[in-house]
């Protein structure tokens, strides 16, 4: 290592129980999708202080969050864009975080105010979506409702901006609910959409996300197509977990 160049953590010699504290925030990533999971660690690190100055390297970096370096240069683009860090060219150059990072206002003081009910609304979506999705995919549906689903995965898809997009996606994931008939079920995904939209509404619109996202909308709807409940129910409860690991990120 270099004399000039900074260490991307503190000195173990001088702090070892920061140095623990960084390594332990950057851990490899064993569960959810790597890009989202890798931003909700970058991002977390960042505000919690593990790293102030200079990120390590790429390689270092990838090879500690147990992602390629594709999917963590997507996320350092995400998180560039959102304010948090700050790419450098030449000697001494790198990834930087920012020195006036954005608070996430609103957001945060949103966060806050829900306390463990910001927790729960998110676990309590996880078992509510993945298993409407499943439900759908045991119902033997209509034409008229199958059209119902691809009309509303295009509308989500095709948003014109991400305004739109937003009230897009929760008419979307309402629809997958409609399409049952169960009225309870309804009012359940309902009333978890209407907890978490505002949050959502503040949080930063990642290009990386949103193609997954859409990925995933589209997987639900062959699975609910294919009448396969089991891979219906995998793949929301993958998106569920993929969005709850950018609100933990951006707003914790």
């Amino acid at each position: 290592m270099s004399g000039a160049d900074p260490a991307p953590f503190p000195d173990p010699a001088v702090s070892g129980a920061e140095a623990a504290l960084a390594r332990t925030l950057f851990r490899p990533v064993r569960d959810g999708n790597p890009f989202e999971v890798a931003v909700e660690r970058l991002a977390t690190a960042i505000r919690l202080g593990a790293v102030t100055e200079r990120l390590p390297p790429e390689r270092e970096l990838a090879a500690m969050l147990g992602v390629s370096r594709m999917t963590l240069r997507d996320a350092l683009a995400a998180l560039a864009d959102a304010g948090f860090v700050t790419s450098r060219r030449g000697r001494g150059g790198g990834t930087f975080v920012c020195d006036r990072r954005p608070s996430g206002g609103d957001a945060q003081a949103v966060a806050r105010s829900m306390g463990e009910a910001l927790t729960h609304a998110l676990d309590y979506r996880r078992i509510i979506e993945p298993g409407a999705a499943a439900l759908a995919a045991s119902t033997d549906l209509s034409a008229a409702a199958h059209d119902h689903l691809r009309a509303c995965l295009a509308e989500a898809t095709e948003a014109p901006d991400d305004g739109f997009r937003r009230r897009a996606d929760s008419r979307f994931h309402l629809a997958i609910a409609s399409v049952t008939g169960n009225e309870p079920l309804i009012t359940a995904v309902a009333d978890v959409q209407a907890r978490l939209s505002g949050l959502l509404e503040l949080i930063p619109v990642l290009r990386t996300n949103i193609a997954h996202s859409d990925a995933q909308h589209a997987d639900v709807v062959a699975a609910i197509a294919a009448g396969d409940p089991a891979r219906a129910d995998t793949v929301m409860r993958e998106h569920c977990d993929a969005t709850a690991a950018l609100l933990r990120g951006f707003l914790r």
